[in-house]
């Protein structure tokens, strides 16, 4: 039980804590369309990392044979976040050209998270491992170890939001599409490296 709150405790504060690109959604849906929406992103791992567990622990012994598909999801991913960099970087176009933009937190935090490979090599790795030792010692453990998980990973970046978001009634005009403008070149760097990422998988660059 100890090594389960352990595990969950250090890897959960980790990934919660880590840059990437959720993280920089969740800031960016902060500023744009508030903290409810920032604490919504922050909870896509909830919904996306089902499938994600259930695959890595099926195929965790073929782990040698996934290169190419997290190649196809790292340059999908590159492809989707890019997109995303261009519409923080460029609110007001997209307001003027398509009426007020909708948040669409959802849909922008799902394909984000799923199209990333963090998770998928998190749960290929330490995170499949963790979770069979877990269910050795029983299913409490394997409970406690997903709730401090994930409870630390969401809650982490949910803080975040509320924090980003006791600042936005104080930012003026510009202020507000410097620090969009800034997340959305945060957005293209991540992509970029999601690009070399697939370039790896697949071979193309050491």
């Amino acid at each position: 039980m100890h090594d389960a709150i352990l595990s969950g405790l250090i890897l959960g504060l980790s990934a919660g804590l880590s840059p990437g690109p959720l993280m920089a959604l969740v800031l960016a849906q902060t500023i744009e369309h508030g903290v409810k929406e920032g604490c919504k992103t922050a909870l896509a791992p909830l919904i996306t990392d089902a499938p994600v567990i259930a695959i890595s622990l099926l195929v965790t012994t073929q782990l040698s044979r996934i290169h190419s598909f997290l190649g196809l999801i790292s340059f999908a991913g590159g492809i989707y976040v890019l997109w995303l960099a261009w519409e923080s970087f460029f609110p007001l176009q997209i307001r003027e050209s398509s009426g007020r933009s909708e948040p669409k937190t959802w849909s922008k935090a799902f394909f984000t998270n799923i199209l990333s490979p963090n998770p998928w090599l998190f749960w290929f790795t330490v995170g499949a491992a963790t979770l069979l030792k877990a269910r050795a010692s029983g299913w409490t453990d394997v409970f406690l170890f997903l709730l401090l998980f994930y409870g630390l990973l969401c809650g982490s970046k949910a803080l975040l939001a509320i924090i980003a978001g006791q600042a936005r009634p104080f930012l003026g005009g510009k202020t507000h599409r410097l620090i969009l403008r800034l997340l959305g070149l945060a957005l293209a760097l991540f992509a970029i490296l999601l690009f070399r990422d697939g370039l790896k998988f697949f071979g193309g660059i050491g």
